[in-house]
């Protein structure tokens, strides 16, 4: 395969999974807010946080209103993350490559872009709102599901899973990193209010609630939640988890010795981490965070210098960045 496709593969499937995340998250915030009373502190600013967009936010808003907020992270042509700007990278991405995949594929990702951006265009009040943010979820859904079912086990597929499961680690070690700031308690004793309706909300940012109920069997609890959606074998959104998944489809790829070793290595760290300790210290699970996502970086880096030729994209690149990196490469030229 043409390092140029396999690029281009593996990041589609990272802005796909990027714009169904920031769909949830978006989404179980709001509900989040609704069932917490008016008293209690908590904001639409907490989203921008978990993006990492704060800097690029406060240079084009002058305010972390909701509005604001829901049309940076939703519709803003600006934020290279927001939901619009992912599926249009995406689509991009698979524009150039469409001849390897079964043309569904190519045909779903349009429709759900071009169907998605003019929902935009109209009335965004909150049920729009609602409306759209389920409607991203399902496309978002249904192409997985196409690439799952109809997908030959290629080497387009292997890149394709890779993009998604490092972009599914990565957010959901940003939702912890966030919402646990504010939710373990920094003495012995302390009480947060409202503490279970807000690990819910983590919880269903992951679609991980009932699974969770399920397995764990207790009351929400802080620890138990790390535990659970930082270390579970069995939860697909799991930091390990996914982990595991693409160190498995690591071992497909040709030359895939120091990739595998990197993403062996950020695996162990996971999954030897003591949650219970953790979970009273803040200070340290945001540093444990932080080396993850380092840890993910260099994953990322040790996939782009081994497989792929043209100049490293940022992990955060917006879609006129992916489409000029695209737009180098005539498939001519190869």
């Amino acid at each position: 395969m043409l390092s140029r496709v396999a690029e281009n593969l593996y990041w589609m499937a990272r802005y796909v999974e990027r714009a169904e995340d920031t769909a949830r998250l978006v989404s179980v915030n709001a509900n989040l807010l609704l069932d917490m009373p008016s008293r209690a502190a908590l904001s639409w600013s907490t989203l921008i946080d978990i993006t990492g967009n704060g800097e690029q936010f406060d240079s084009l808003y002058e305010r972390r209103s909701e509005a604001n907020v829901v049309e940076f992270l939703c519709v803003s042509p600006q934020n290279g993350g927001s939901i619009l700007s992912s599926l249009a990278a995406a689509r991009e991405n698979l524009r150039t490559t469409r001849d390897v995949v079964p043309r569904e594929i190519w045909e779903e990702i349009n429709l759900c872009y071009l169907e998605l951006g003019e929902q935009s265009r109209k009335s965004f009040g909150t049920r729009q709102r609602d409306d759209f943010l389920k409607r991203v979820v399902r496309a978002c859904q249904h192409l997985t599901g196409l690439i799952e079912g109809t997908l030959s086990y290629s080497e387009a597929r292997t890149f394709m899973s890779l993009g998604r499961y490092l972009e599914r680690a990565d957010m959901t070690t940003r939702i912890i990193d966030v919402r646990s700031e504010n939710l373990l308690p920094r003495s012995p004793g302390e009480l947060i209010p409202f503490e279970h309706l807000q690990w819910m909300s983590v919880l269903k940012s992951l679609t991980a609630y009932q699974m969770y109920r399920q397995e764990v069997r207790l009351r929400v609890r802080g620890p138990d939640v790390l535990h659970f959606v930082l270390q579970s074998r069995t939860l697909p959104r799991s930091v390990l988890c996914s982990l595991e998944e693409a160190s498995l489809e690591l071992q497909h790829l040709p030359h895939h010795d120091r990739p595998l070793a990197m993403a062996t290595l950020v695996r162990a760290e996971v999954a030897e981490a003591d949650v219970q300790k953790l979970a009273h210290s803040p200070d340290e699970l945001h540093q444990l965070i932080d080396d993850f996502q380092i840890g993910f970086n260099n994953l990322h880096e040790a996939i782009a210098s081994t497989w792929f030729a043209v100049p490293e994209r940022p992990l955060r690149a917006s879609p006129a960045q992916a489409q000029d990196n695209s737009a180098e490469h005539d498939p001519d030229e190869d």
